[in-house]
């Protein structure tokens, strides 16, 4: 019995490491030829070597997700050593240095706005460019975050940049409903990473503070993001389009 992506071709950014990594690896092993990107050359080819330890298929292609001319060649090179793009992880992004809006800094703000917004709407474009040439047309999941369902404190820039995610997911939903391209956002709670560590190393209350307002009193696993984006690209979700899904031990629910 094939996997949950059998055949398919997958490009997931931010790939060398964390979520994308996850992904990375779980598409491979549901049976996509995966095209892994990252602007980290070491981490993103170490990802490579952990598909093919274990049988799966991969390649590397540095992208920063900031540059078109990067976005546009990361969907080529899917096309031509894999012969298609069937499904798109928008996953690179970046949380910035935490702040009130006060204090915000203008160059944060354009971190975040030029990774986590203009780099998925970049990679958005490209992908659906490709996807209309296929009689099939192609499934697109992005990387939100439960802050871009919610406010939250100390993390403006960040919170307006996942929820700008979350609008380009729905828009780009109703605009290509018609055309076989699926397009949704998977919205992670906190989630055992380097980036949710590098919070932890700033202020060590902050993990028992983030578990204790789980229902589920744990954090997330990057497998279990993986897991869903996986999931939203294959054909079991099929009637799935335009959704914002929490994926967060129930956070959201509270």
């Amino acid at each position: 019995m094939g996997g949950l992506v059998e055949g398919k071709v997958a490009v997931v950014t931010g790939a060398g490491g964390g979520i994308g990594r996850a992904a990375s690896q779980i598409f491979a092993r549901e049976g996509a030829k995966v095209v892994v990107a990252d602007i980290k050359v070491e981490g993103g080819e170490e990802t490579v070597k952990l598909i093919q330890d274990a049988g799966g298929t991969a390649m590397f292609m540095r992208c920063d997700v900031s540059k078109a001319a990067d976005c546009e060649a990361l969907v080529n090179a899917a096309v031509v050593n894999y012969g298609s793009l069937d499904c798109a992880f928008n996953n690179a992004g970046v949380e910035g240095d935490p702040s009130k809006l006060a204090d915000a800094t203008e160059e944060n703000f354009m971190l975040n706005y030029n990774v986590n917004i203009l780099g998925v709407f970049l990679c958005m474009k490209y992908q659906i460019k490709q996807m209309l040439t296929q009689e099939n047309g192609g499934a697109i999941v992005n990387t939100a975050s439960d802050a871009g369902l919610i406010g939250v404190k100390n993390l403006g820039q960040y919170s307006a940049a996942k929820h700008a995610v979350v609008g380009l997911t729905k828009s780009g939903a109703l605009d290509y409903a018609p055309k076989k391209i699926r397009i949704n956002a998977v919205c992670p709670g906190p989630i055992r990473t380097q980036m949710l560590q590098r919070v932890f190393d700033e202020n060590p209350k902050m993990a028992e503070v983030m578990v204790s307002a789980q229902p589920n009193k744990r954090l997330g696993e990057p497998s279990e993001i993986g897991d869903a984006a996986v999931y939203l690209c294959s054909d079991m979700a099929s009637y799935i389009t335009g959704h914002a899904l929490p994926v967060d031990g129930g956070y959201m629910a509270t």
